[in-house]
């Protein structure tokens, strides 16, 4: 195999994942990005749940009506900022048009797939690292208040054994029995085993140290406005803090921008931001030994170590640092619900972290090369699995740009298919 000079745009979880599994295989690899090294992207605050369970796309049935639903509630977990930007109108056709049965049956395998494989190479991470990131495999539960949720959890149970996908119903003396050192006032629970938890941050750190002592060079600050081409081909990245960067390929891993980079080369890749908060008690009344997600509030709970974090909502259309206080009390407001030795004022004076997540109108991500510019590979739309997916996809990356035979197959992940 030929070493190639491969630049990524991108130094969130995806972006680093990928220059890792590129140096593993011998490349030359510099990554660009747009942030000092000393930064706070949607990478590092995160819920940092590892979801197996999760193999039901964001566009599903039931989505738009729920959507609908909750956009009048100023609490509520989702919400599409009024606008008339006919990329916001486009993206909402697309996922009507994707949320239904047929898209779920043909998304759920490859979803599964996905986050199997992440699963294990976060284990042979773990392994290699002396677990410094902190990963915790306890699996996670799904927490129902009532019990028209716990029924609707039940059938996912279902379609999880389908798969091949652990899961377990459980009564709410069950879930006690799992985690008895938090107190929940629930109707029952589900437990999926095999997904696990970390802490971002640290995991974060880990990465970029395994790809600095690999050689990985990184351009801090420097973000990448276009490009050079020659035919069909990328040659150069261009920037205007280091000028005009050459490679042979180039993957796209911007997160939330990447489809703005797109525009000098006239792809069409629709992405949204979808912004997200989250919050971490250092010292928490009671600390869960399991990640959890309150069904009802869509609110993700995880502990960290002696931290614990909560974090929720979906704001698409809001590319930006606002912080709807009114949402963030939806999310703080949640945790007495189920949670009931907790009080809302255990968290309404903590910084308040917010996060722009990559959103695909179809709850796929864009992971593939791009036909009009074969050396052009789109790593990124992730959504709220950017962690869970990180080293699977920067495993599949490296096969790709290796001229290897890909380990899973992407032909429902190709970034052109809204071309």
């Amino acid at each position: 195999m030929k070493s190639k000079h491969v630049i990524v745009c991108g130094a969130g979880v995806i972006g680093l994942s990928c220059a890792y599994y590129l140096r593993q295989r011998g490349h030359e690899v510099t990554v660009i990005e747009r942030e000092p090294e000393q930064r706070d992207g949607c990478s590092f605050d995160n819920a940092g749940m590892i979801v197996p369970s999760h193999f039901i796309p964001l566009a599903a049935p039931g989505m738009v009506g729920l959507g609908l639903k909750w956009m009048f509630n100023p609490k509520g977990p989702f919400r599409i900022r009024p606008s008339l930007s006919c990329e916001l109108l486009g993206w909402g056709f697309k996922f009507m048009r994707a949320s239904t049965a047929e898209h779920v049956a043909r998304s759920a395998p490859i979803l599964r797939d996905l986050t199997l494989a992440s699963r294990t190479l976060f284990e042979e991470l773990e392994e290699k690292t002396k677990n410094e990131f902190g990963l915790v495999k306890r699996g996670l539960l799904m927490l129902c208040q009532t019990a028209r949720a716990l029924e609707a959890e039940a059938h996912v149970v279902e379609h999880a054994k389908e798969l091949g996908v652990a899961a377990n119903l459980l009564t709410a003396a069950g879930a006690a029995e799992l985690d008895p050192n938090v107190r929940m006032a629930i109707a029952g629970a589900v437990h999926f085993p095999l997904d696990c938890h970390l802490t971002p941050a640290r995991f974060m750190a880990t990465l970029l140290r395994l790809n600095q002592e690999s050689g990985v060079r990184f351009r801090w600050a420097t973000p990448a406005t276009g490009w050079r081409f020659q035919g069909d081909r990328i040659t150069h990245v261009e920037t205007e803090a280091a000028g005009a960067i050459a490679g042979d390929e180039f993957v796209l891993a911007g997160g939330s921008w990447s489809a703005d980079l797109l525009r000098p080369l006239r792809l069409r890749m629709p992405l949204q931001a979808g912004k997200g908060y989250s919050l971490t008690n250092p010292r928490p009344r009671q600390l869960p030994q399991l990640c959890s997600i309150l069904c009802e509030a869509r609110v993700a709970v995880t502990p960290m170590g002696s931290a614990l974090r909560v974090g929720g909502t979906m704001e698409l259309g809001a590319a930006d640092s606002t912080i709807s206080r009114t949402r963030v009390k939806g999310i703080i407001e949640s945790i007495p619900r189920y949670f009931p030795d907790f009080a809302a004022e255990d968290f309404q004076d903590l910084p308040v972290w917010h996060g722009l997540r990559p959103c695909s109108p179809d709850g796929l991500p864009y992971l593939g090369r791009f036909s009009r510019y074969p050396n052009l590979t789109a790593a990124t739309g992730h959504a709220m699995m950017g962690v869970s997916l990180a080293p699977i996809t920067g495993k599949l990356v490296s096969e790709l740009l290796s001229e290897e035979r890909t380990s899973l197959d992407l032909r429902l992940t190709q970034p052109d298919r809204y071309s």
